[in-house]
This record gives structure tokens, sequence and C-alpha cells, in this order.
């Protein structure tokens, strides 16, 4: 498949996009932009949420991951499960009886403005990093299948793409975001279903077949048990992806948003429900995909691809799919599944980072009428450039696998959020708000140089995604020692 004609179906798919757009987006106000009128179908958003969840991340890291890792990632996918039901039952009835906007709004009702924007900051710098992550991933391969052949450099790449992600998503923000994430999710889960079909034909096998054969068997096992200062130990991994999931969803206002703008608190939990047994299924089938194609490129020789010097195993997908004569087919629909999976996850988070600035940090809702358009628009514009400017700089930084990256970053900068939400919901202190920024910083800190520590230090012990809910522990004993004395007037934490 030519540069041109994947640059011709990338422009074909967006006139999509923009056409969704057009239609919800038409009223162009703030209340669609952040909220969608709360009018949504549960059952769209818990379709689109999968494609969200999974992005470009997922799509091309998850199977690049599986030589190196095996099935390991089930293990944090099982904790995932988890998580989501804490979700759906904990934080998602605090969300609805508060009728938030930001979410961290709760922080500022249960302790006051510091801690308010000590969460704000804690998921402004997490969503900034974590979506500048996905797009970089869906940009390198763009670059490096289709505008390396015309001599386009990575910048303009990444400018194109952001761009495209603002014009579609301006004016109907999260209600736009709600119907194309359907259709992106619909997209990414047949490139998948397809290339496995496929790759299954030209290996002459059955899918039962493949399930039994002795190849996925070197890179199929899921469970590690054995060793408990690995960093891949089942507790570990289990626990640390139901803190993930906590995390990075329900303290995410880029996730969070999607939820509530269902019209109740019952669809927003079905929504949850439903759609976090689906991604385990769907995860489950992206490692078995990832197995497959490594089984693949050794039986036809196929190379890892080299980008800067360095093997990409992220990049083993989008070769085997666009440059291994799979035909069209596969081409085609793997571009599409790209596309699909990178911008249901980046468009959503350009439009929370919109959200949450303007209301953490400019208080939008307190601005006169006529005014709070003009800001919404023109932080749209600032969230775009600060994006393209950190997946730039990712370009000449970032030197692991994009999926273990974005969760190491993850066990640092959403620990804080951890603590705070859990000590106001399950406890009754007040705490002294104009110290939680020192305790935040002290406990990240603290998480960084543990993370850094050489294993030999440690007897052997390799710090791995356990290091999220530690975050959240520091956090939780730093607020225990910054709490008032108890007095009879308290606030209620739920």
């Amino acid at each position: 498949m030519s540069a041109t004609h994947i640059l011709l179906l990338i422009g074909a798919y967006f006139i999509v996009l923009l056409s969704i757009s057009y239609l919800t987006g038409k009223n162009d106000s703030n209340a669609d932009f952040f909220k969608a009128g709360k009018q949504s179908p549960w059952y769209l958003v818990a379709f689109g949420m999968i494609g969200a969840s999974l992005s470009g991340v997922t799509f091309i890291s998850v199977p690049g991951w599986v030589e190196a890792s095996q099935f390991s990632y089930m293990q944090v996918v099982f904790g995932y499960l988890l998580g989501y039901m804490v979700i759906a039952y904990v934080l998602l009835p605090i969300y609805y009886r508060l009728n938030v906007t930001s979410i961290y709004e709760y922080l500022d009702d249960r302790f006051g403005f510091v801690s308010y924007k000590v969460g704000a900051i804690s998921f402004f710098v997490s969503r900034v990093l974590g979506a500048s992550f996905r797009l970089f991933l869906v940009a390198i391969v763009l670059q490096q299948f289709v505008f390396d052949t015309w001599n386009v450099p990575f910048e303009l790449t990444v400018t194109l793409s952001i761009l495209l992600i603002w014009i579609y998503t301006f004016k109907g923000g999260i209600k736009t975001i709600v119907w194309t994430d359907t259709l992106q999710t619909l997209f990414m889960l047949v490139s998948v279903g397809l290339s496995i079909f496929f790759i299954l034909r030209q290996l002459d096998w059955g899918f039962m077949d493949f399930l039994s054969s002795d190849e996925l068997k070197q890179y199929s096992k899921t469970l590690f048990l054995n060793d408990f200062g690995d960093k891949n130990h089942f507790i570990k991994s289990f626990l640390g992806g139901m803190f993930i999931t906590i995390c990075m969803t329900g303290l995410d206002q880029d996730m969070m948003q999607k939820n509530l703008t269902c019209k109740t608190l019952k669809d927003s939990q079905k929504n949850m429900v439903s759609f976090s047994v689906i991604l385990v299924i769907v995860t489950f089938v992206f490692m078995l995909l990832g197995a497959l194609l490594f089984i693949y490129a050794d039986k036809f020789q196929i190379s890892i691809p080299v980008m800067d010097g360095k093997p990409k195993p992220d990049l083993l997908f989008p070769e085997i799919a666009l440059n291994s004569g799979l035909g069209m087919t596969v081409a085609i629909t793997f571009i599409l599944g790209l596309i699909a999976a990178a911008y249901s996850s980046a468009d959503s988070a350009l439009t929370s980072l919109t959200t949450s600035f303007c209301v953490d940090f400019l208080g939008i809702e307190k601005k006169a009428e006529n005014r709070r358009k003009k800001i919404r628009k023109a932080t749209h514009i600032g969230m775009s450039l600060l994006l393209i400017i950190v997946v730039i700089a990712f370009k000449h930084i970032l030197d692991t696998n994009v999926i273990d990256g974005l969760l190491q970053v993850a066990s640092y900068t959403y620990g804080p959020l951890l603590g705070l939400f859990a000590f106001g919901i399950f406890t009754k202190h007040q705490i002294k708000d104009k110290y939680v920024w020192i305790v935040a910083l002290v406990s990240v800190a603290i998480c960084y140089i543990l993370g850094k520590l050489p294993p030999e230090n440690l007897g052997g012990y390799v710090f791995g995604y356990e290091l999220l809910p530690l975050n959240g522990f520091i956090t939780f004993l730093g607020l225990l020692l910054i709490r008032k004395k108890q007095t009879s007037n308290l606030n209620n934490p739920t």
C-alpha cells in the first residue's frame, strides 16, 4: 500500500468525522461541549469508551510488547476489572450527587482551594503526558510509512495530526466525541479481527489450530507467581492494574466526562460495568494478535523495524500489515484501525484538557455569559499547541515501549489524586489545605527515588506498577499528618 493511498484513506476518514462533527456541533454551546446536555445513551458511551481506553497504545504497543513480556499484561487487565467496579459504585455516585462539570470540584467541596488545584494540576500533567504518548505512537507510524516517503519532517506530521483533531472537536466537544468514539471503536475492532483472520490464513491455520499450537505457548505465559521481586509478579501487576484503573479512569476528567454525559447515575453504572467486561475480552484478543505477529514474522523472516537506529517492536504490526503481502484489505483496515484507536483517545483528551483548564483554572462558570464561548475556544487552541510541543519532545527523549512508559508515568502523576480522593471518601478528617501541595510533591519525589533505585539495593526487588498505590498511600499518610483537630462541624466526605 503506497503512501499516497494511505493519505487518501486518512483524508476520507476525516471527512466522515467532520460530517459527524457538523451534525453534533450545530449548537456550538458550552453545555454541549462540556456535558453533551447529559443526554448520551449509556450503551453508546460504553461502546465508544472501549476505543478510548484501548487507544493507539493498545492497538500497536500491546502486540509489540508480547515478545518481551508474553501475556503478563493480562494480569494488569484483571486488576482493571476490579478497579472499574470501584468506579461504578464508589466514585460515580459522588460525581452525580455533586453534579460536577470537573470531577476535581469534589476536592474543593471536601477540602478547599489548594486541594482542588493540586488535584486539577495532577490530572493536567497526567493527561498531557498520557495523550502525548498516544499521539506520539500514531505519529511515528505515519512518519515511518507515509511522510518519510515525501521527506516531510516529523514536526509537521505531529502538527497536522493535532490540527485535524482540533477541527472536528472545536464546536461539539464531548457531544461530538461520544459519537465519533463509537465509530472509531468499530473500525478498530474490525481491523484487529480481519488482521487475525488473514494472518491465520497465510499461516494455513484455523483459529483453534493457533490456540493449541506450540508456537503460541512460547508467548502465552500469563501468570507470573514465582518471584515476588520481579516487576511482573501477579500480585503487583493485579493491584497496580486496579489502582491504575481507579486513577486513570475514575479520577481522570477525560474518562469521567463521558460517563457524566449519561442521563442518570444508573445508566452511567450500566455503562461502566458492561464496558469493563468487554474490555478484558478485547485486550486478550490484542495479546493473541501480538503473539501471532511474532510467529508470522519469525516464519517469513520479517525483521523488527528500526527507527533512529533502534529496534521498535511497536512498529511490527504496521510493518506486517502494510509491507508483508497480506493484501489491500488488511492494509486498509489496519490504517483505519490505527487512526481510529489513536484519535478516539486523543480527541477526548484534548476536550477534557480544555474542560479542566476552563473550569478548574479559569473559573469559566464565573465569567460573564458573553465571554464563556470565546474563553473555551481560545483554551482549545492553547491545549492543541501544548500537545504539539510535548509530542515532538517525546521523539527525542522516549526510549521505552510506549505502553510501559505510559503506565510508569501514571505511577507518579496519579498518586496524589488517589491519596486525596481516598482520604476524602474514607475519612471524616479535615486538613490544613494550604500544605497539600507539599504532601503531593514529597510523595511523588519519594516514589520517583524508589523507582530509580538499583534492584541490588533492594535485595533484588524491582518496583513495577505497585508504585501507584504506594504513591497514593504515602499521600494519604501525609494528609493524616496535616489533618485538623476534630470538631463537631465536619463536612460529609461522601
